[in-house]
């Protein structure tokens, strides 16, 4: 079925907004929309899985709990590896925020380019 990544979502989403785009027993392709929204300032996201994030439209920074950041700006992408502890500090609040986010499992480095 064909859609548009770019439809079929809020101009000025109250919440975050996660669409799960596709998903089996090892892989899920979720499309994230954000507009000022951050995680939760107490707890960490610790993922079972590995993530593989890009960043669509907009702009958005990940807090490690390590204390690393990472902003990505259109067309950034990040690994983060299963159980790396990390959260969203910060989306544009001006702008709507596209993510693309694949959770995988298996090692970290399995099929790396």
């Amino acid at each position: 079925m064909l859609e548009n990544i770019f439809t079929s979502f809020p101009s000025e989403p109250r919440k975050e907004v996660f669409d799960v785009l596709l998903q089996n027993k090892n892989i899920r392709i979720e499309r994230i929309v954000s507009k000022g929204h951050t995680s939760p300032t107490s707890g960490w996201y610790d993922q079972e899985e590995n993530e593989w994030v890009l960043v669509l439209e907009g702009a958005g920074t990940i807090l490690f709990e390590n204390g690393k950041q990472v902003t990505l700006n259109k067309g950034d992408y990040l690994h983060i590896p299963a159980h790396d502890k990390h959260k969203v500090a910060w989306t544009d609040p001006d702008r709507l925020t596209i993510w693309i986010a694949v959770h995988y499992s298996g090692r970290e480095g399995d099929n790396h380019a």
